[in-house]
């Protein structure tokens, strides 16, 4: 049997963490949770992450590169309405395909909230940092327009909403949507 590098061990314990959090939320998640989706100890976690903060921080900051990187990958080459549609379209793939990713998403909103209420800052300056990466990630292809960027966006948040709520596809409140967005009603929970 092959060992893993702890590099590799730190990526197995951010995709698991990954998938606990979404799940169980930052304080509904255990540490050992984690350690054993991994396989591995809570001693032997705690070698790789300081501690559960250090362990939910990267698996947000993952979470939002993984969305840059969806949203890049589907821009390439457009702009203007065509980029538009490219990364919505690659956006509703990845959260039909791997729903995880957006409980992930709104359990981070709901983390930053929380710590900041609890007066810790230091958490939501990281996650608005990486949400700024993706801001300019979606910007850029949009022509450098404010204004398309901020309803892309916009329109994001509300379909996360949406289907986190689990409204189905044939809820009058997709009407307004583009077809690609309304079929994201269809997923399962």
């Amino acid at each position: 049997m092959v060992r893993m590098s702890a590099e590799e061990r730190r990526e197995s314990v951010i995709r698991a963490a990954m998938r606990e959090f979404a799940r169980g939320g930052y304080h509904g998640t255990s540490t050992e949770a984690i350690a054993r989706r991994v396989g591995v100890s809570q001693p032997y976690l705690f070698r790789l992450f300081p501690g559960k903060k250090a362990i939910f921080l990267a698996a947000s900051e993952r979470c939002l590169a993984d969305t840059r990187r969806v949203f890049e990958e589907a821009a390439e080459g457009l702009s203007g309405e065509e980029a538009l549609h490219a990364m919505a379209n690659a956006y509703t793939r990845l959260i039909a395909e791997q729903p995880d990713r957006l409980l992930m998403q709104m359990q981070v909103y709901v983390a930053v909230a929380a710590a900041e209420e609890a007066g810790d800052h230091e958490f939501g300056e990281a996650v608005r940092a990486g949400w700024m990466k993706l801001w300019e990630t979606v910007h850029l292809p949009l022509g450098a327009d404010a204004n398309e960027t901020t309803t892309f966006l916009a329109y994001g948040m509300l379909i996360n909403t949406l289907v986190a709520m689990g409204f189905p596809p044939e809820h009058r409140v997709w009407e307004g949507f583009y077809p690609s967005a309304r079929r994201l009603g269809r997923l399962e929970k």
